[in-house]
């Protein structure tokens, strides 16, 4: 059986937001119990040139949802970058889930060729829909969503790899 499009995108995506809510309640419980101010992880961060959690969150969240849009055609709705507390991201990763769940099956198999345009800082990229998926989107929200697990690592949260792959 050959995968689909839709089999790369919308339950990979779903299931990477489903992970990143896992280790984010995991790492709140820690805290709430260690007397940890959540506010303190949510502006953490691994450097001192690198966004925080919380816009590590938002850009998984964007990668997510753009890339699903740009691939099916659909509008992707838009989420201001307003979180400032556990819960509020949360909501956000679980709005992004939504979304994901009414995007059909049938927008997005069959388009491996439509053409999709990403502004990149000053400049455009072109892709086909299959290359944006594969070359752009899946990669860039992995690259938030792992470090968004590494952030909270990095403030000793107890979390490991399961708690980043989740349950087969």
């Amino acid at each position: 059986m050959a995968l689909s499009l839709y089999d790369l995108s919308v339950p990979v995506f779903s299931r990477g937001l489903g992970q990143l809510t896992h280790v984010l309640e995991k790492s709140l419980a820690h805290a709430k119990a260690n007397d940890i101010d959540p506010a303190t992880l949510v502006d953490a961060r691994l450097a001192p040139d690198m966004i925080p959690l919380v816009g590590q969150i938002q850009r998984a969240s964007d990668a997510s949802k753009l890339g699903v849009a740009r691939i099916s055609g659909v509008t992707a709705p838009s989420f201001p970058d307003e979180e400032k507390t556990y819960d509020e991201l949360l909501a956000r990763i679980a709005k992004t889930q939504a979304f994901l769940s009414t995007v059909d099956r049938t927008l997005i198999d069959g388009q491996e060729e439509r053409q999709v345009t990403v502004k990149v800082r000053e400049s455009e990229a072109h892709f086909t829909a299959q290359r944006y998926l594969l070359q752009f989107a899946l990669p860039n929200f992995f690259f938030h969503v792992t470090t968004a697990y590494d952030v909270l690592r990095h403030k000793g949260m107890p979390i490991g790899k399961m708690d980043y792959l989740g349950k087969f």
